[in-house]
């Protein structure tokens, strides 16, 4: 079966902070931090990192 990334993370997510319920500005400020990081200068070396 073959799942789409973004409902695997989807999934995960949820469950995450149903589960562990971290702070809401600590998930606002892990995605926000995630999306500038991937359009930043830094993100041919997270890329190299990742794979």
């Amino acid at each position: 079966m073959d799942v789409p990334l973004w409902f695997a993370l989807l999934v995960v997510g949820v469950l995450g902070v149903k589960l562990i319920r971290p702070p809401l500005w600590l998930v606002a400020v892990l995605l926000l931090g995630g999306y500038l990081l991937a359009d930043s200068l830094l993100a041919p070396v997270i890329d190299t990192v990742a794979k």
